[in-house]
């Protein structure tokens, strides 16, 4: 039997980093100036890889940027709103036929227990969980994959990996995993269907 790896941020649980920020500047529209003006999405990668938003936040120049970066971490519940059911729902039909699940997700060591507090059972779903901030390793590095491997007993080709990210699915084919692209629950269940897991 196979174990199925997901990845958690929009395959599991939404993720939107606006929301942190859209209470306070009023708009969606005004907040993406923001992001884009702060290379957000660069910055968080870096935090996800281990470092701390604090110090990204105090490289900006401007001090009212600088602020803002600051405060993401608490308010990072914000950005998790809500869990994506249909996945859930996938993810408890392969634990019911006894299938081992596992999860590896770029995740800030800082947020991911702000994200386990606003979702508790991504403290109790999995077997083996990878959180990159964490360990200090990203995916799609070889590493993050032959980490979990190590962790839960398994080998790559032992493996399914599930993720939003076409990278990250490459970089898990890359070691030996099969790999599925997540686009929405009803795709996934087609494409585990297909593999015999459901």
């Amino acid at each position: 039997m196979k174990a199925v790896v997901f990845d958690i941020g929009n395959v599991l649980v939404k993720w939107d980093p606006h929301l942190a920020w859209l209470e306070e500047m009023g708009s969606r529209e005004a907040v993406a100036e923001f992001l884009a003006r702060i290379n957000f999405p660069e910055r968080n990668l870096r935090a996800d890889g281990g470092e701390m938003f604090a110090d990204l936040a105090a490289e900006l120049e401007n001090a009212e940027d600088r602020q803002r970066l600051s405060v993401y971490v608490e308010r990072y519940a914000r950005t998790v709103p809500q869990k994506i059911e249909g996945s859930w729902r996938l993810l408890y039909r392969l634990k019911e036929k006894g299938t081992p699940v596992h999860a590896i997700t770029n995740w800030s060591a800082e947020t991911w227990p702000v994200g386990v507090g606003a979702h508790p059972e991504l403290g109790e779903v999995f077997g083996v969980t990878v959180v990159s901030g964490q360990e200090k390793l990203l995916k799609p590095q070889p590493e993050i994959f032959h980490l979990l491997c190590k962790r839960a007993g398994l080998s790559p080709e032992n493996c399914i990996f599930i993720d939003d990210g076409p990278h990250n699915v490459e970089g898990a084919r890359a070691v030996g995993m099969d790999g599925i692209h997540f686009t929405a629950p009803h795709a996934l269940e087609r494409a585990l269907s297909e593999r015999g897991c459901l």
